[in-house]
């Protein structure tokens, strides 16, 4: 436990979780998939720089007004709906920890799938891929983890995204992964690959759940009224970019499968495939531009 967030005098570390706890759930009391008890340890653990076990373990220890001051911010901006992962400034996925900010969307678990699926379906030691609208680095800096020996890149429309993806880069020690900044395949040269791979937006402008998702960036979110939009264009452009045999892979909406594998078909791809995630919704859909035509 820190010196400079633990001091004798003060609120406690228990009474200031039971008070981040119940402010969460007033907060949330709505919402059965909030999680206060958790985001309250966790917020709590951040702002006295110390760890999760030591909130257990030393409820007595009395904080110094600074850190609960600190506290308290955070528990008010996620009561008012900011991701923990904002507040904390970083999120797990894959098997390390990125930094994230308001101009990233949070990387989700189910886009795990997206990575599973390429590793799978390119299992040797040189292939080329590129991940679209990359955001935080999430999917190239996975797919450059485990495949040392692939050329990866990465695109993004914001400047301000692909800065933190960079910074993502050099702090797992991927600095080979190539970042450019353009709409799709615009930031592109003209080359082939043997892997394309993106989790798009995907969600119609009118659809009631943006509002659960007001504070990441909405550019990321939402391509307008038509919610395919994204998802036909990049299906469209991408043979010009794939290599014969090669795959393109796509996040999208769990109602979204059927419409998807439809236009990979409908624009030539082959062998195309829609699969689950671990909460058992359709979420990625593959096609494979054919080696001979």
């Amino acid at each position: 436990m820190t010196r400079t967030a633990i001091q004798s005098a003060g609120d406690t570390v228990g009474t200031l979780l039971a008070e981040g706890v119940r402010r969460l759930q007033e907060a949330f009391a709505s919402d059965s998939d909030a999680m206060p008890e958790l985001d309250a340890q966790l917020l709590l653990a951040h702002a006295l720089r110390i760890s999760r076990t030591c909130v257990h373990s030393h409820p007595e220890r009395r904080a110094q007004a600074s850190a609960a001051r600190r506290f308290r911010a955070l528990v008010a901006r996620r009561a008012a709906g900011e991701p923990v992962a904002y507040l904390l400034e970083r999120k797990a996925f894959w098997t390390f920890e990125l930094t994230v900010g308001s101009a990233v969307l949070v990387p989700r678990p189910e886009t795990e799938l997206l990575v599973e699926r390429a590793l799978a379906l390119r299992p040797e030691a040189c292939a080329s891929a590129v991940d679209l609208g990359t955001g935080s680095g999430a999917i190239a800096l996975a797919l450059a983890h485990e495949r040392p020996g692939w050329q990866v890149s990465a695109t993004d429309i914001s400047s301000e995204a692909l800065s933190v993806a960079r910074r993502n880069a050099v702090a797992l020690g991927l600095e080979r992964v190539t970042f450019a900044q353009g709409s799709w395949f615009a930031a592109l040269p003209v080359r082939r690959f043997d892997l394309i791979v993106s989790n798009p937006p995907y969600v119609a402008a009118g659809d009631a759940a943006l509002a659960a998702l007001a504070h990441e960036p909405r550019r990321a979110l939402t391509p307008g009224p038509d919610a395919l939009a994204c998802l036909r264009e990049i299906i469209e452009d991408a043979p010009r970019f794939l290599e014969r045999g090669g795959w393109l892979l796509l996040e999208h909406g769990a109602g979204q499968g059927p419409e998807v594998a439809g236009a990979l078909r409908a624009r030539g791809f082959a062998t195309v495939r829609t699969h689950r995630d671990l909460a058992g919704h359709e979420r990625v859909t593959e096609g494979q531009w054919p080696a001979i035509r």
